[in-house]
């Protein structure tokens, strides 16, 4: 089958698969590739509900948004932003206040040059090339200083990318580094895969992703996961399993974490 690539990054190797279009795949998009959906099969008999998973996350990410808006938030820092799906963050936020700004941030060409087409003639709204790694350079960025004003409070989203970070690399420092530059207010909402309800599956995943793709997986505890809320104030039901963070109809049942996989979270920084 002739994939379609008039929209593609000429410098992109579409015979390496990718976590955003991995991703993308799992939600059901079309920005994804051969070798994405290759992977994508290894990953779902690694953990057969990764599709729902994937659904549950990016709904979190839409109540996420959802109650940072009703907390007063008008401008939002997505880092890891992926491949643009319907839903985007940009979209919930705007259907409260069509002046809500959004600055995305990531490192995978196809979802930025596919973003840049999105975004195209938004004033509220842009996409940067930029490693979380380096998140002084984030802040730094003339885009981001374009639209978000840290003297204000904002919403910093760190959906499914910080166990692409690795130990060595010190997540919490990166986190600290982003968290210090925010006003008082303001409020993190982070989602995070975990090794504790059920190790031998996350186990499978992780070597799924070590010996097919870029970027490195790595899951953590709930102690290491609550690392990255030190100087906020983690709000009611605190750091819970994907599908239990005030879903909105009734989802999976509380007890069956396995079918989870990441705990997720929404923390304040107080004054």
């Amino acid at each position: 089958m002739t994939e379609q690539l008039d929209w593609v990054p000429s410098h992109v190797d579409i015979a390496v698969p990718s976590a955003a279009r991995l991703y993308d795949y799992l939600l059901g998009g079309a920005h994804n590739f051969a070798a994405d959906r290759a992977l994508a099969n290894r990953f779902l008999a690694a953990q057969p509900n990764a599709k729902n998973i994937a659904r549950l996350n990016r709904d979190f990410l839409r109540r996420a948004v959802l109650f940072m808006v009703a907390g007063g938030i008008r401008q939002f820092l997505d880092v890891g932003s992926g491949i643009p799906t319907q839903g985007n963050v940009h979209e919930v936020a705007h259907q409260a206040d069509a002046g809500a700004r959004v600055a995305y941030v990531d490192i995978d060409p196809v979802a930025i040059a596919h973003s840049k087409v999105i975004l195209a003639g938004n004033q509220n709204a842009a996409i940067i090339d930029a490693d979380l790694r380096e998140p002084e350079k984030i802040l730094a960025h003339q885009a981001i200083e374009g639209l978000i004003d840290f003297s204000q409070p904002a919403g910093l989203l760190l959906v499914a990318v910080l166990h692409f970070i690795a130990d060595a690399e010190d997540p919490w420092r990166i986190v600290a580094t982003l968290r210090d530059a925010l006003a008082p207010g303001s409020y993190l909402a982070l989602c995070h895969g975990t090794d504790e309800s059920n190790p031998a599956q996350m186990k499978a995943m992780t070597k799924v992703y070590r010996s097919s793709i870029s970027s490195q997986s790595s899951a953590r505890s709930r102690a290491q996961i609550m690392r990255f809320f030190d100087g906020f104030d983690l709000v009611d039901p605190g750091l819970v399993y994907i599908g239990e963070w005030r879903p909105g109809a009734p989802g999976p049942a509380a007890g069956e974490p396995d079918q989870f996989w990441g705990l997720v979270g929404i923390g304040r920084k107080p004054a």
